[in-house]
């Protein structure tokens, strides 16, 4: 039986690469280590992990992973935070309402990661 997401993998095609992917996501987003090896990373993000390669070889191209989703309870904070640390902010924050029913509202922004992997800040809303 599936009990929920365990991790998802990224890697690094350099030491620089791995440096950056450390300090975006521990220093700017806050996760914390929850272990490390000479290979490797693996973050926590507070509802799953992150683990991070250093040792990634070949060409990266984007398959059928779209972006990872954040769940934030201040959008426009940490959106600004990335913005201040020159990451690419390629959606801004704004109001969405999924037409599902009930309709479904949340607060949303996108960026680019250090290894060019979109990144989601997500609030959902409750009216």
């Amino acid at each position: 039986m599936i009990t929920g997401i365990h991790h998802i993998s990224l890697k690094c095609g350099t030491a620089e690469e791995f440096a950056r992917a450390k300090d975006f996501y521990l220093r700017i987003l806050g996760f914390s280590v929850v272990r490390e090896w000479p290979e490797g990373i693996m973050i926590d993000s507070g509802f799953g992990l992150l683990e991070i390669f250093c040792n990634g070889t070949g060409i990266r191209t984007k398959g059928a992973l779209r972006h990872i989703a954040f769940s934030t309870d201040d959008v426009d904070g940490i959106t600004a935070k990335v913005k201040a640390e020159g990451y690419e902010v390629f959606i801004e924050p704004n109001d969405i309402t999924i037409h599902s029913s009930p309709a479904f509202h949340a607060r949303m922004a996108f960026c680019r990661g250090p290894l060019d992997e979109e990144i989601e800040f997500y609030q959902e809303e409750t009216l």
